[in-house]
């Protein structure tokens, strides 16, 4: 194994920290429906006069319903929260005008400021008005004088009142008027209630998804939403709980109130103390009025109570609706995988039975590799297409999307297009087949793998040298099937013409030995010359009535130093080194052997003639 460098660890540990720190980012950043502990923090951690944090994860969790079931439950959230927010707005309200808070100093000052304003406008306004009627009285001649004073008293009033105003503002802005702050508020909520459509467009519903990939990110969504909606639910029961502890602590101030005051506490009967004066009936009406703003502030806290009760469960109803549409999804993503496997099973028993249905001797060996090749790939081509269309789904466009997917993949893929028609030629009738010996750009080989893409060869050298393997494997894609050419140098049974070359030395009769060479290759070759002869005869449908044939044939010429014995034969491919040492042998036995020694014709013996003897 490769040991990494000191920059590549430097570089991978790097870019892990990157990686922790982007998940944890996004994390942050997540909106509250995936991050429901955020709007938790966000309601504890809100300093608003009236917290409006119900009314918006409402309104959060209405955006993300889907079905009719669930608009319905989104919708009935939504007025609770918006009725229970008005019935807030209401309480502030009446807080704000029964407990006026205790200013701070610089909300003193401003206080101050204001009430200096209002003097100098209340002045500026009778300073108009009088100039304004003695404009009307005026001589001709006191008119332009009068109106340049009308002027510039009108002018210090706009002046005096846009200060009023900054006053007031800054007044607000530090805490000094609630109750301004407060309709500041409850106009905001009106106007953007008042901007939302009455019926906002439905998302697409969950049912539409019928892809394994769609439903699982359905699941996925239901089941975040019912994490929203379970957090939802326990804080609307913790803002009741949360009402029902400060009404607790209200109804006992407010007995108490009652208590140290005795015409409430006896109900109007008249007192010992004789008559009072006009503060103390002041004083009395004044905390009369407080008393009556704290009992209305209690019904409007015992409203808000039960609405958050209300609303938690409306959620709580929303999220079981939600876990049951999840548990759906998963059932039927389940089913989506008990399909997928039902098909590779399906494919593995087809594949399996083709196998062993065109391993019968009956079939040519080519045949049969040629069916198992388009067969098997057939069968995978048709569990990929039913794979890919339970898990994407149907698109709702298939023909459009079939077309715009074709047009890419054909400009991007146009190679392995190629390939694959190339594939299919030479899976054809006139292709090549394993074991076959071709030349494909030259190179000759026995062809070891023949894929859909690429075809592999186990070179041999030139097809007139002994053929034995070089050792190289050379790959061609199976474009050269149709942009190029190739040479199959066997047919059905590998059938090649191949060559004895004898040469008898000078001296040597020539005869006997051609003719025992000849017998032994018509013996040798018998029986593959006939199984030839029919396979070709199958092999050429239109020349039915031609004969071939497969006898071997025999060629003698005079050469350097004797005479040459040509001898062609028929053989298989992958039998004729073995069939040609055989007949090497056989020749070189025979011209080895002494040729047979005749006897010469008798030569007649001359009869000597007798000498006469002399007398």
């Amino acid at each position: 194994m490769k040991r990494l460098t000191l920059v590549e660890k430097i570089l991978s540990v790097a870019l892990a920290v990157l990686l922790i720190l982007a998940g944890v980012a996004w994390w942050e950043t997540a909106p509250p429906t995936l991050n429901p502990k955020k709007s938790k923090a966000a309601e504890v951690t809100a300093t608003d006069l009236v917290d409006q944090n119900t009314y918006a994860t409402a309104q959060r969790l209405m955006r993300t319903a889907f079905t009719p079931e669930e608009q319905t439950y989104g919708q009935a959230a939504l007025r609770i929260a918006d009725h229970e927010l008005d019935l807030a707005f209401t309480e502030a309200l009446r807080d704000a005008e029964a407990h006026p808070p205790a200013l701070n100093s610089a909300a003193a000052a401003i206080q101050a400021r204001i009430q200096k304003s209002q003097v100098l406008l209340s002045a500026d306004q009778q300073r108009v008005n009088d100039l304004t009627a003695a404009l009307a009285q005026a001589k001709a001649d006191q008119k332009d004088k009068i109106q340049d004073q009308l002027d510039l008293a009108q002018s210090q009033m706009e002046l005096d009142k846009d200060e009023l105003d900054e006053a007031n503002q800054n007044l607000v802005d530090s805490g000094g008027n609630p109750r301004q702050q407060i309709q500041d508020m409850v106009q905001e909520h009106a106007a953007q209630t008042k901007a939302q459509p009455a019926a906002a467009a439905k998302p697409a519903a969950l049912d539409d998804q019928h892809g394994s990939i769609g439903k699982f990110r359905d699941w996925r969504l239901l089941r975040t939403k019912q994490v929203a909606l379970e957090a939802a639910r326990a804080s609307a029961l913790a803002s009741a709980q949360a009402l029902s502890t400060r009404r607790a602590a209200l109804a006992s101030g407010l007995e108490t109130t009652k208590g140290g005051i005795p015409e409430l506490a006896g109900q109007g009967a008249p007192t010992a103390q004789g008559p009072r004066t006009h503060e103390d009936a002041a004083a009395l009406v004044g905390r009369t009025r407080a008393v009556a703003a704290d009992q209305t502030i209690l019904t409007l806290l015992n409203r808000r109570i039960a609405d958050q009760n209300q609303l938690a469960g409306t959620y709580s109803q929303w999220a079981a609706l939600a876990s049951l549409q999840s548990q759906v999804l998963a059932h039927a993503m389940l089913f989506d995988v008990l399909i997928v496997i039902g098909v590779l099973i399906v494919l593995l028993l087809l594949d399996g039975w083709l196998q062993h249905l065109l391993d019968r001797p009956k079939l040519d060996r080519r045949q049969v590799e040629t069916l198992r090749s388009i067969t098997r790939m057939s069968l995978r081509i048709v569990a990929v297409l039913i794979i890919l269309l339970i898990v994407i789904g149907m698109p709702s466009q298939f023909a459009t999307t079939i077309g715009i997917v074709g047009a890419g993949l054909t400009v991007a893929l146009k190679d392995f297009i190629v390939a694959f028609f190339g594939w299919l030629v030479l899976m054809g009738r006139n292709g090549m087949r394993l074991g076959d010996w071709v030349e494909i750009n030259g190179v000759s080989g026995e062809v070891t793998e023949l894929g859909m893409f690429h075809t592999v060869l186990l070179e041999t050298g030139n097809w007139s040298d002994s053929g034995h393997p070089t050792g190289r494997r050379v790959t061609f894609t199976n474009s050269f099937a149709i942009e190029g050419h190739y040479f199959n140098f066997s047919t059905s049974g590998q059938w090649l013409w191949d060559e004895l070359q004898v040469v008898v030395p000078i001296g040597r009769d020539p005869y006997p030995i051609v003719d025992a060479i000849t017998k032994q290759v018509v013996e040798a070759t018998r029986e593959s010359a006939q199984q030839a002869e029919q396979e070709w005869q199958r092999a050429v449908p239109a020349q039915r009535g031609k004969v071939f044939s497969g006898t071997p044939g025999v060629n003698v010429k005079p050469v350097v130093g004797g005479v040459e014995i040509a001898v062609r034969y028929i053989t298989r491919a992958n039998e004729r080194f073995s069939v040609r040492a055989k007949l090497y042998q056989a020749a070189v036995d025979l011209l080895g052997a002494k040729p047979a020694v005749t006897a010469p014709p008798a030569t007649p013996t001359p009869t000597p003639t007798p000498t006469p003897t002399p007398a």
